[in-house]
């Protein structure tokens, strides 16, 4: 039975639903997130935000919700030239990818996360990568994480599972997750606290949160919010 887990948490609606279920799920949750020199570095503040009202308005998680870890990657926004990591324009590529797609982020992620979960003893990574509402990250797909918990489990000569509870969920569905497992609480937490926008716009506010509301992030949010208030 694996009883920690190590969440994947960058302050944004999905990884706060991830952790929100991790926490109703496991005996002992630690964070970890990543200064990649993104352009929404706004989230970064939204994570800490995000983890005190957890542990001040849902006390039975707070008991499970232990260290937070923040890693220094600016190494990747260094060798990337995106529009999560630059101020350029979010458009399509011609490989049918938008240009906010950062090559390998989350392949380097889960591999740094492997190796905190290995020294802190957790035995479960969670990442809220989608493969039903997303933007066509290659390394977002169900496949491309099947391989790297192989890997790492090789790697590591231990096993460790890789769970994204919401691969196969849209955005209204993840709003109902959320919902079913904190209630208008955690709803109106995710709503207001969160961060999710492309362009780092935390000052917009609109019915289902803050943002710039045309980036894609922004878009996904909003008719996910709107089909499950319906």
């Amino acid at each position: 039975m694996k009883t920690h887990a190590l969440v994947l948490f960058s302050g944004g609606q999905d990884s706060t639903t991830c952790l929100a279920w991790a926490l109703d799920r496991y005996q002992y949750v630690e964070t970890i997130g990543f200064d990649y020199g993104q352009r929404h570095a706004v989230e970064l503040e939204c994570r800490q935000t995000v983890l005190a009202s957890l542990r001040e308005q849902f006390p039975a998680w707070a008991r499970k919700l232990g260290d937070d870890h923040m890693l220094d990657l600016s190494i990747l926004g260094q060798i990337s030239d995106t529009a999560l990591t630059t101020g350029k324009a979010i458009e399509m590529q011609n490989n049918g990818l938008p240009n906010t797609f950062v090559p390998g982020r989350n392949l380097l992620f889960f591999t740094l996360a492997a190796a905190v979960a290995y020294r802190r003893g957790l035995q479960v990574l969670v990442g809220g990568m989608c493969e039903t509402d997303y933007s066509g990250y290659p390394d977002c797909r169900d496949n491309t994480l099947k391989s790297l918990q192989v890997t790492l489990a090789l790697g590591m000569d231990q096993r460790l599972i890789v769970e994204t509870p919401l691969m196969w969920i849209d955005k209204a569905q993840t709003w109902e997750m959320a919902s079913q497992l904190g209630g208008k609480t955690l709803v109106d937490l995710i709503r207001e606290e969160t961060h999710t926008c492309y362009v780092g716009d935390h000052t917009t506010r609109y019915n289902w949160g803050y943002g710039c509301g045309q980036c894609p992030a922004c878009e996904l949010r909003r008719t996910g919010y709107e089909a499950f208030t319906a």
